[in-house]
């Protein structure tokens, strides 16, 4: 993927009608609170059905947490 070097953006928008500017801006700071929600994968339930490794096969396992997961809905 090409870097995009920040000159050029500046360019591009400089050449803009004020309008557009303020579009521009207006996206650039929803891509901004965009990227500082984005959630990233909780881990913590790691570990959490290995109590049932001796009853179940892994196969199991996953539909049987499939199963608890639609039942808890």
């Amino acid at each position: 993927m090409e870097t995009v070097k920040n000159e050029e953006i500046i360019k591009l928008i400089e050449n803009l009608p004020e309008d557009l500017k303020r579009e521009v801006k207006d996206f650039a700071e929803y891509l901004l609170t965009k990227s500082k929600t984005k959630k990233r994968l909780s881990l913590k339930w790691k570990g959490n059905l290995s109590k049932y490794k001796k009853d179940f096969t892994s196969l199991e396992l996953q539909k049987k947490a499939l199963e608890w997961r639609i039942n808890f809905r």
